[in-house]
């Protein structure tokens, strides 16, 4: 079992997607938002209105995993700026401590209700912040219950779990950056 969630926690921070070129890279985070926010507005009606009144928005989709007081994860996701239309290709991994198993596949919207916010996170894109998260589910089938207190002001962020079975109570530190093959 061990080994098998090691291998897993491996999985997990390797780069991906892995496409044949920067187009169909391009083309699949572009699907991946779509899909997150229709799935978000079906779910969080609310967080339409939201997206709309805010400076600039950011969508990620993330592989993460626990293995005993250790987590780890990677992905790739898109910032969009309301001000200036500006898309932002971008890539993110995390690393945490704290007690958890398990792996998890979700999807963050991060909403920045001012443009410093969202300018500080397209260039700077550090969050800390304290997780305690449960998840069981496989497509549409189980449930999730998550909760998260992110230290950056003036931003808003929703998780969606798409499958996973992971039970975590972490200190996480997550690095978000500019995907230097993607953007022009």
């Amino acid at each position: 079992m061990t080994r098998l969630l090691l291998t897993l926690a491996f999985i997990a921070i390797l780069p991906f997607p892995a496409f044949a070129d920067d187009a169909e890279d391009r083309a699949e985070v572009y699907e991946m938002r779509q899909k997150v926010l229709t799935r978000l507005y079906k779910e969080e009606p609310r967080a339409r209105e939201e997206i709309s009144k805010a400076a600039g928005y950011a969508v990620f989709s993330d592989v993460g995993v626990n293995v005993l007081f250790v987590s780890a994860g990677y992905g790739y996701g898109i910032a969009h700026s309301n001000t200036s239309g500006q898309e932002i290709f971008m890539e993110m991994a995390s690393a945490g401590i704290g007690l958890g198993l398990g792996v998890k596949d979700f999807r963050a919207v991060f909403i920045f209700r001012d443009q410093e916010s969202f300018n500080q996170f397209v260039d700077k894109g550090w969050d800390f912040s304290g997780q305690a998260d449960a998840a069981a589910k496989a497509g549409q089938k189980g449930g999730e219950l998550s909760g998260a207190v992110d230290v950056m002001p003036d931003v808003k962020v929703y998780q969606l779990t798409e499958t996973g079975l992971a039970l975590q109570a972490t200190l996480q530190g997550t690095k978000y950056w500019k995907d230097d093959d993607l953007n022009y």
